[in-house]
């Protein structure tokens, strides 16, 4: 055979092979591509769903939802934690105000470095990371992260512009900011996270703290529940009887006697900082005088925050709903409390005509709970009229 009859047979192979060549290389191809998205995918989600990454063993570790946040940053922020970077203490520790390098903004809230080691602070942090990672709501605080280790803890929030409502309430200038219509829609967002949390988290969480302390304002004015440091998961299968926790003036009568947890505490908790919010001071007076005859004299209207001009007609037919509900919760017997579902749900049904004048609604008819059942029937004549609907 010579060199011809060489090259005129090599020639055939070679386009077979042009010819089978994409048939091997696309399925190759397409391989490499579902194995590179399946590896950023995972990427992704240990990112997002598990963001957990560890320093020195165990000692260290700091959780975040966008893996930017480091110890370094945080050291760095706050100059290694100088108090000038303290924007609020309490028994438990600090909360640091630290700016990251990526011009972002966080709340830090580091304990006591004498609390870091004592049993009860331990299973309180631990308690806020457990319950905060497993839920999420509008007007819940966001945990970022967390730092556990012997000698130092502390947890990332988002940072809220506008403090506590507790400090907003209490100061004559920013409390005149705080509007009437603000302060409805702050009780409205409060009423709607208590709701998830007792009946959209299974086991329902109750936080057991609900003050205007814990309240967390953003920079449009939107409420946030923070510090879970105490919240208790409720099993039906238990007493979950527990020693009385809480904020003095906010606390549940019946914890005194029955230390029985329930998600009627949060609501009566509610019921307080609703009144606190409407009135702009912490209703004391009004809650001693639930069990003897309040004056007949007293007018809804006098009660509320003399600091800011009377609300119009449309706002204040939305403050007596509210005033309505507060009171209801603040019943004596919890049995006799609505649920924050009800309570919920009655802010987002229309108002209630009353046949009383608006001016002339008394504190005592608002104790008495008299509109109170009269709203409760007309929610349900409304609910049942846009069923049949259907």
């Amino acid at each position: 055979m010579g060199n011809k009859d060489i090259l005129a047979s090599s020639k055939k192979p070679i386009y077979q092979q042009a010819k089978i060549l994409p048939i091997i290389i696309c399925p190759i191809a397409l391989f490499l591509i579902i194995v590179c998205v399946k590896l950023i995918h995972n990427a992704t989600k240990k990112k997002h769903a598990k963001p957990i990454a560890t320093k020195n063993g165990d000692l260290f570790s700091i959780w975040n939802y966008d893996g930017h946040i480091a110890y370094e940053d945080i050291i760095k922020g706050t100059e290694g934690f100088d108090m000038k970077y303290c924007i609020g203490t309490g028994a438990y520790g600090c909360v640091y105000k630290v700016p990251l390098p990526n011009g972002k903004v966080v709340a830090l809230k580091k304990l006591h470095g004498f609390m870091a080691e004592d049993p009860t602070s331990d299973e309180s942090f631990r308690s806020e990371v457990d319950v905060l990672s497993k839920i999420k709501h509008r007007h819940i605080v966001k945990l970022l992260g967390f730092c556990l280790h012997k000698r130092i803890r502390f947890l990332i929030y988002e940072y809220m512009e506008k403090g506590s409502l507790f400090s907003v309430l209490y100061d004559d200038v920013e409390a005149i900011e705080l509007e009437w219509r603000k302060r409805v829609n702050i009780i409205k967002g409060i009423a709607h996270a208590l709701s998830y949390l007792h009946h959209d988290c299974i086991p329902p969480i109750v936080h057991r703290d609900i003050s205007s302390s814990n309240i967390l304002l953003n920079s449009e004015w939107q409420p946030n529940i923070s510090d879970f440091g105490i919240a208790r998961l409720l099993r039906y299968d238990s007493s979950n009887r527990t020693i009385v926790a809480g904020t003095y003036g906010y606390i549940a009568p019946e914890l005194a006697y029955t230390m029985a947890v329930t998600e009627k505490c949060d609501v009566y908790s509610f019921g307080v900082v609703a009144l606190e919010t409407l009135m702009g001071k912490h209703p004391q007076e009004i809650l001693s005088s639930l069990q003897s005859t309040y004056s007949h004299e007293i007018t809804l209207c006098e009660v509320l925050d003399q600091r800011l001009a009377p609300p119009t007609i449309a706002v204040l037919l939305e403050i007596i709903d509210v005033a309505i509900v507060a009171f209801a919760c603040l019943n004596n017997n919890p049995h006799y409390r609505p649920s924050m579902k009800c309570v919920s749900q009655s802010f987002l049904t229309q108002h209630t005509t009353l046949n009383i004048p608006l001016c002339k609604i008394s504190v005592q008819q608002l104790m008495s709970q008299e509109l109170f059942r009269f709203k409760t029937k007309v929610i349900n004549f409304q609910i049942e009229g846009d069923l049949s609907a259907f």
